[in-house]
């Protein structure tokens, strides 16, 4: 079969083995570059408009552009800095008033199993007395363990490294705002004439499925906020809006979502004996998670050009292979194969 391919594509397959080898190497210690550039993709459109609106040359665009965009993550990551950092403190200050309480529920089970299991043997009742306080045990010894300060301050050394990958991000940021069209036209001078148009086709075509990508995420979200802060409303109105805009913020996490905050919120009310706010925070979170799972395939179907059979196919797949960046990878790939197949960069036309 190898006997049949032409030089050419001996040359593509060699490319693209040593595309994936570099890959495989590089990727994992260049994740801020690659951002910076995905980030550079997205804002070059601002770029461009500001160059088009305002008659200014590309230079002072981009700059323009990168300060407006350094102001804006500056003062949302100055208040989710002083919020977090205050709620963490906050948490490890009362951890073990959280724990006492645990505690004081799982010991009130207890004395209820032993005025229950009075008829039942006593080898019986020991096993299970002892299996429940090794829980216990095992219980506060893992909370106490996560939530210690050391473990906090320990995190907290690692900032340095992040803040020197976040300024490398920065960096590359506003050089790749800087550099774009002349990457491009580098990228496109290796290509004839026919595959350079093909390609152009492609790109539009791809930098309108992550607009739309991004149109439908953020939409989703908005009707998640919606529905959360209405339910929150009728169960903890003094946290409603607080909260709401926390489980709207991690919602944009691809299949955790909501979940992760209403979910252990609801445990803590089940153990702490409230059953009814437990229940409803259960059902609220069951609500979200039905509205995500039913809402994201049809929007996301809709906003960048597939059936949501094929987006939820798309998605399902992708999360199996390669986990939660698959979930929006899946999607993107699919969008990717068809614009090259509409571009005629692949051709498979065959009949059985």
């Amino acid at each position: 079969m190898f006997r049949y391919l032409s030089k050419r594509q001996w040359i593509l397959i060699f490319l693209a083995l040593l595309f994936i080898i570099a890959g495989y190497f590089i990727l994992p210690v260049s994740v801020p570059l690659i951002i910076a550039f995905v980030t550079a993709l997205f804002l070059n459109p601002a770029v461009r408009w500001m160059q088009f609106k305002f008659r200014l040359n590309r230079k002072m665009a981009a700059t323009i552009a990168f300060l407006l965009f350094l102001v804006m993550i500056s003062m949302l990551g100055a208040y989710t800095v002083t919020r977090a950092v205050t709620q963490i403190v906050e948490l490890a200050d009362n951890t073990p008033m959280y724990i006492n309480q645990i505690n004081n529920v799982l010991l009130n089970w207890q004395n209820d199993m032993n005025s229950f299991t009075q008829n039942m043997p006593q080898e019986f009742v020991d096993k299970v007395s002892i299996e429940l306080m090794n829980t216990i045990d095992s219980t506060t010894q893992t909370l106490s363990q996560k939530l210690q300060l050391s473990n906090i301050a320990a995190f907290a050394a690692k900032i340095p490294e992040y803040l020197v990958s976040f300024l490398v991000y920065l960096i590359a940021l506003f050089l790749f705002m800087l550099e774009l069209p002349r990457l491009k036209d580098k990228m496109h001078s290796n290509f004839t004439e026919a595959t350079s148009e093909k390609v152009k086709f492609m790109n539009a075509r791809l930098s309108y499925v992550v607009f739309g990508f991004l149109k439908a995420q953020f939409l989703v979200s908005i009707i998640i906020f919606f529905v959360c802060v209405i339910g929150l409303l009728f169960i903890s109105p003094e946290v409603a809006i607080v909260m709401s805009l926390i489980v709207w913020i991690v919602d944009f996490i691809p299949i955790i979502g909501s979940i992760v905050i209403l979910g252990p919120w609801a445990l803590y009310m089940f153990i702490t004996g409230d059953f009814t706010m437990g229940g409803q925070l259960a059902v609220l979170a069951i609500v979200l998670l039905a509205i995500r799972r039913t809402v994201e395939p049809k929007v996301m179907g809709r906003h960048i050009g597939l059936s949501p059979l094929a987006t939820l196919i798309a998605m399902y797949i992708g999360l199996k292979l390669i986990g939660i960046l698959g979930f929006i990878l899946g999607p993107l790939l699919v969008i990717a194969f068809n614009s090259a197949k509409e571009a005629g960069i692949i051709k498979l036309n065959f009949k059985l």
